[in-house]
């Protein structure tokens, strides 16, 4: 197999690396709320901050993939990611210092990303080049698995600080791989001397020409409300498995952190295989079909809080595989519907509506809680499961009514 041979196992591993502190916050909340007296909300919106940044950098990030080698960019992220992490290690001490160097790590994701998937696809046989992306898209499932499982083993070992500064390790190496291993390349539509545009931070007339392709604005709509659920059930997920073990007295086979990465890794076969269905039922089918599923899994794994481990675990890994199931489905849907010269352009809208959906997720998903009683009270995450959920479903019926879905 292709995928296996050149630029892409490094980029597997660049990614990894590039994710590997992805999770600190979500397995350092429930300490961080003790520590420094935080709501729910204000723990979603620490969170959400992560995709503010990330929502900031990446249409300029992306915009400029179509200008120059997508590898210069990919390691300007990386430096942002190590000083995002390094800051929450040695200098983040309440809410807003946390908000802003969540947000400078949020702005290293998105400047090495999708410009990893551009650096990718430029090295790629264009015959190939959806399963180069369905592979790419399933590692960011391995670079967040092992980002709870190395996070939740070093704040065993010592506090929360030294998970921060351990975790920027990752895009240390990331930067490295891309600057040694990845060798630079050349398109005749990039220019030899780079003027950058600042227009190109926020690309407008080239999203219009994007959105006006059907097949493409619905991509990037699924992917927003993907995203919503996707990452606020991973910023919230550990805290969901330590405070069912508090309801039920029941401890689970793994400690909450490793058992969220466990989980995670659940989805990277599922995003693989979602891809191979969706070419045999359809995109836009397998879609819908996935997005109703995992609204099912997200509330019935809510309603089990406090019940037989078992019983979770089952529905915990359901809820993975199905909130993972499209992903790749909608990002190689997107890459392959758009026109070849705005390529870049049209990434960088998916990635910003998608990650858009990130921000909101964790936000509401804190709100929601608070607003319905506590975090102890299980009615409470059954109506925060729901209100992350419900989005894809709506997806569903908008886009059935709209003619889609074939």
């Amino acid at each position: 197999m292709s995928i296996l041979k050149g630029n892409t196992p490094w980029m597997l591993v660049a990614q990894v690396g590039a994710l590997l502190g992805f999770a600190a916050y979500a397995v350092t909340l429930t300490t961080l709320q003790g520590e420094w007296g935080l709501s729910n909300f204000e723990s979603g919106l620490i969170a959400s901050a992560f995709f503010v940044g990330y929502i900031a950098v990446v249409p300029f990030a992306t915009a400029l993939t179509d200008q120059m080698d997508a590898r210069r960019i990919y390691m300007t992220g990386s430096l942002l990611a190590i000083a995002g992490q390094l800051g929450m290690g040695f200098i983040a001490s309440g809410f807003i210092s946390a908000c802003a160097c969540m947000m400078v790590s949020g702005a290293g994701l998105a400047a090495t990303y999708m410009p990893g998937l551009k650096i990718l696809s430029d090295r790629a046989i264009q015959g190939e080049i959806t399963r180069h992306i369905a592979f790419y898209t399933a590692f960011f499932g391995v670079g967040t698995g092992l980002s709870y499982v190395i996070s939740g083993w070093i704040l065993d070992l010592g506090d929360w600080h030294h998970v921060y500064r351990w975790v920027a390790l990752g895009p240390a190496c990331s930067l490295l791989i891309v600057l040694v291993l990845i060798q630079p390349t050349r398109h005749s539509h990039w220019q030899d001397n780079i003027r950058i545009d600042w227009r190109n931070i926020f690309p407008i007339r080239k999203w219009q020409q994007v959105l006006q392709n059907r097949n493409a604005s619905g991509y990037i709509l699924g992917y927003t409300v993907h995203s919503l659920e996707l990452f606020a059930s991973r910023s919230w997920l550990v805290a969901f498995f330590i405070l069912s073990t508090q309801l039920s007295g029941e401890q689970f086979i793994l400690a909450a952190t490793t058992l969220a990465g466990v989980i995670n890794f659940f989805g990277v076969p599922a995003s693989i295989l979602g891809n191979e269905l969706a070419l045999k039922v359809g995109r836009q089918q397998w879609v819908c079909i996935v997005m109703i599923t995992s609204a099912f899994f997200g509330v019935a794994l809510a309603y089990s809080m406090g019940h037989a481990s078992w019983i979770i675990l089952a529905l915990a890994i359901g809820h993975a595989i199905f909130i993972m199931a499209d992903s790749a489905t909608l990002t190689a849907g997107l890459v392959t519907s758009a026109d070849e010269k705005l390529k870049g352009a049209a990434m960088g809208l998916h990635s910003l509506m998608g990650f858009g959906g990130g921000l909101l997720g964790p936000a509401i998903f804190g709100f929601v809680l608070d607003l319905t009683g506590s975090q102890s009270d299980r009615v409470s995450w059954i109506w925060a499961y729901a209100s992350i959920v419900v989005w894809g479903v709506l997806f569903v019926i908008y886009e059935r009514r709209k003619g889609w879905v074939r």
